[in-house]
């Protein structure tokens, strides 16, 4: 089973604790790292659609809250009702144990997830009879539950693609760190420092969770899967035979959210002009049209008429991704701004 604070072990669980999910780590744990951004996307949506705040900065909730539509709210739904952090494994019918996964490929696997397997594994997570009343709905409409969500995911996606492009530079870094932990015995002060709800103790790692328990780490790997999601955002499985994976925030990943230092506006002015150099300076992370427009408080004819001028100067690039068109600053924008910031 899975949860949104933790997923947790089949067939590991030796005792019931309150508080926290330990992990017993009897000798230096075997990690590798998988960049399977399916997880981004479901921490992004249990944040932003479900209600379960983990720290996504309000403008990109209001931005997937206004992508996503009724049945993917609704089918999201249940993965925010309080004090139930444990959840199905169908959430992520292909796990990061078996290396990168795209979104595309846990999409169509949810497209073709058997409606009858979903409510054997409700059995399997909450027990047999009714499931849990958040639960109820997906067990009634299977079928109707699992477009929901894989349209949900696929339209978070959607909105929030380009903030992963970005953070590539974030993603390679920590692909070396979890390499040199790897190589030079290092495992144990990596895993403690993943997240502000992780410790790394005598006996092994300590999440914390509303509904824990006592798991053994055997000699299962541990899976890395760094996610673009809150501070506080932790999801993690111990019950796949072959491998435990946690994700969790990439270190970094606050740059993504935050200002930028302010660049000198009144000189920078006077090379662009005024409006657009606000508007290379709000676009301190990929930005909708409509979200640029209602941000600035412009037209959105007069917007477009400005994002064509800075086109021209390839210091933005325009992409479509289905109803939407997504601007963001290209390198080139980047050094003038750092040269304005001097």
């Amino acid at each position: 089973m899975h949860s949104l604070s933790k997923v947790l072990p089949a067939g590991a669980q030796v005792t019931r604790t309150k508080g926290w999910s330990e992990l017993r780590v009897r000798s230096t744990p075997q990690l590798s790292i998988s960049i399977s951004p399916t997880l981004t996307a479901l921490a992004m949506a249990a944040d932003a659609l479900a209600g379960r705040r983990r720290g996504l900065p309000e403008p990109w909730r209001r931005a997937i809250g206004s992508r996503v539509g009724r049945i993917g709210h609704e089918a999201v739904r249940p993965l925010g009702a309080p004090g139930h952090p444990v959840a199905p494994d169908f959430l992520v019918p292909r796990t990061p144990a078996d290396g990168d996964v795209t979104v595309q490929a846990q999409i169509t696997a949810l497209r073709d997830f058997p409606p009858e397997n979903l409510v054997k594994d409700l059995e399997r997570t909450f027990g047999p009879g009714e499931p849990p009343a958040h639960w109820r709905s997906a067990a009634a409409r299977p079928a109707h539950w699992l477009r929901g969500y894989a349209g949900a995911l696929s339209e978070v996606w959607n909105t929030t693609e380009p903030l992963w492009k970005q953070a590539r530079s974030l993603l390679d870094r920590e692909v070396q760190r979890v390499g040199i932990a790897t190589v030079r015995g290092g495992a144990e002060l990596l895993l403690g420092a993943l997240s502000e709800r992780i410790t790394y103790g005598e006996r092994g790692l300590l999440i914390s969770g509303t509904e824990a328990g006592t798991y053994d780490l055997g000699a299962r790997d541990i899976v890395l899967v760094p996610m673009l999601a809150g501070r506080e955002s932790v999801i993690f499985s111990l019950d796949d035979p072959e491998a435990v994976w946690i994700a969790y925030p990439v270190p970094g990943v606050e740059a993504l959210w935050r200002e930028p230092m302010a660049p000198a506006v009144d000189e920078l002015s006077a090379l662009v002009g005024p409006v657009r150099a606000d508007l290379l300076c709000a676009l301190d992370q990929p930005m909708t049209m409509s979200m640029l427009a209602t941000g600035m408080r412009i037209a959105p004819s007069g917007l477009t008429y400005h994002c064509d001028r800075l086109r021209a100067g390839r210091l933005i690039t325009r992409e479509r991704r289905g109803r939407e068109v997504w601007i963001a600053r290209t390198e080139r924008a980047e050094e003038l701004l750092d040269l304005f910031r001097r």
